[in-house]
């Protein structure tokens, strides 16, 4: 067994009242990087925390191997169970907390000054990381910067890190621990292409540190350090192989698609908007800034009832404070000329006035929703533009919500709450919250992060009839190419807060 570094035999693995795998066995070798694939909901996130320890094993074993190696170290000495420590598992959503460490952030909290100055910087945050040393280990803070190109973002606030950079940034947090074993679980959403191109020489840099590697991926996104790929569908491995042996056209999704375009037209003429607008937006050089830090520099954007367009930039460019001001969370959108719905900001429409016109989703919005409503309510509460459902249910709104469900093939998780469903799911719910009111605007904000092959191509298929069948505008923001929807036709670009060709 001093080849192993841990192993799951014929377990069965519970959370909650639920069984999650049943005879689980897996075992990883020292000097192997694996890749888990497999469709949304297959159990690819629940493998990873079964491993670091977060669930139930009421049958069978799970032993790790790795921590015998420190039993007489120093950081033994003061019995710390070395197993939890030497694990390290990057979870596509965060869990900071601010400065007086007494409650979590909230939405809106990057856009309000005094509120964002209640929130570590991220070198207070990486600083704060307690690592267990151990022979040979080399993660510095210094090279996990450098690696992860964090340094000049060293003073910036942790809320007000964009989605990608705040990746990046669990990833480095992870680093310093010094693991044996670091889990990953979808590592490339939300990053931009450039560190997407980038990711194949960070993760040869880290196991070539001598820590190994198991990562929830795409089929399409196997880094080239990766040794080993197990397949896992409906709760279970059922095929694995070495890379150098495995045949990803076994296991790519099929590319088959239906909409019923008749339900969809039907849904979409339930409170249909009546009022036709000239501006959906118009800004006239917009500029946002942050202390001495300038976020948007003399934007001009103009956006038409009926227009579909694309907003692409890299990580940090400011297309998330841009969002913001459309949306109504920036206050800063007081100060600048904006037209929103043909009306200028600051002439006496409220943020609610804005919402009820706007079907928004992003990450940030995934990230701070709550979860303990039935995704069945968090769709209701697309109605009212609350983070949740704070009344009586309506029974034909909710009604309208589980048709939504059913368009995006998810009506199997209706009554089951947000934060027990797999994570693609969870987006899909947001954006059926989204489109339940029938927004004069929709804006999608990086929608597919997370979802399998064929929940895009579904997702993608719906906005492009969606945009057929109505006169609805869109915003859409993505980092993939393939995933921006037939329908739009227009695009505008940030790099570093500027407008650029």
């Amino acid at each position: 067994m001093f080849n192993t570094l841990f192993s799951i035999n014929n377990a069965t693995v519970r959370f909650l009242t639920n069984t999650l795998f049943k005879d689980l066995t897996f075992k990883i070798n020292k000097g192997e990087n694996w890749a888990l694939i497999g469709e949304s909901g297959s159990g690819k996130s629940a493998l990873l925390q079964t491993i670091a320890g977060r669930f139930n094993i009421t049958g069978g074993t799970i032993t790790y191997y790795f921590g015998e190696e420190l039993a007489n170290s120093q950081a033994n000495s003061n019995g710390v169970n070395l197993n939890n420590k030497l694990i390290a598992l990057v979870e596509p959503r965060h869990h900071f907390r601010n400065l007086s460490n007494t409650t979590d952030f909230y939405y809106q909290q990057r856009y309000n000054s005094s509120d964002s100055e209640d929130a570590l910087t991220v070198d207070d945050y990486l600083l704060s990381i307690k690592s267990i040393m151990r022979p040979g280990t080399s993660w510095t803070l210094d090279k996990a910067l450098t690696l992860l190109n964090l340094h000049s973002l060293r003073d910036k606030q942790l809320i007000k890190l964009s989605n990608g950079e705040t990746k990046r940034l669990m990833l480095a947090a992870a680093l310093l621990k010094n693991p044996v074993l670091l889990l990953l679980d979808n590592p490339l959403t939300g990053l931009d292409v450039k560190t997407r191109e980038e990711f194949n020489g960070i993760i040869e840099q880290i196991t070539a540190s001598g820590i190994s590697l198991i990562m929830a991926t795409s089929v399409h996104e196997i880094p080239g350090a990766i040794s080993h790929i197990a397949v896992l569908k409906n709760g279970a491995i059922v095929h694995e192989a070495s890379k150098a042996e495995f045949n990803p056209a076994r296991f790519e999704a099929d590319n088959t698609d239906s909409i019923d375009t008749s339900e969809l037209s039907s849904l979409l003429n339930i409170d249909k908007n009546p009022v036709a607008y000239n501006w959906i937006v118009k800004m006239d050089k917009v500029h946002i800034k942050y202390g001495d830090k300038v976020i948007l520099e003399d934007v001009n954007w103009d956006i038409k009832t009926g227009q579909r367009w694309a907003l692409l930039g890299h990580n940090g460019a400011g297309k998330s404070t841009l969002l913001s001001l459309i949306n109504g969370d920036n206050p800063q959108a007081y100060a600048n000329n904006i037209i929103l719905f043909d009306k200028k900001r600051g002439t006496g429409e409220s943020i609610w006035d804005i919402k009820k016109k706007i079907g928004f989703v992003s990450p940030e919005l995934h990230q701070y929703f709550p979860t303990d409503n039935s995704c069945l309510q968090v769709i209701e509460s697309g109605y009212y533009d609350t983070l949740g459902l704070f009344r009586p249910s309506n029974k034909d709104r909710a009604e309208i919500a589980l048709r939504w469900m059913k368009a995006l093939e998810i009506d199997k998780y209706a009554r089951v709450l947000l934060k027990n469903i797999p994570a693609s799911a969870q987006r899909l719910c947001l954006l059926a919250r989204a489109l339940i009111k029938n927004p004069a605007l929709l804006i999608f904000d990086e929608p597919c992060q997370g979802m399998d092959d064929h929940q895009q191509l579904h997702f993608k298929n719906l906005v492009d009839t969606i945009c057929n069948l109505s006169n609805v505008t869109l915003i859409y923001v993505t980092h993939y190419q393939h995933e921006i929807p037939n329908s739009v036709n227009r695009m505008l670009r940030l790099d570093k807060g500027k407008v650029v060709n």
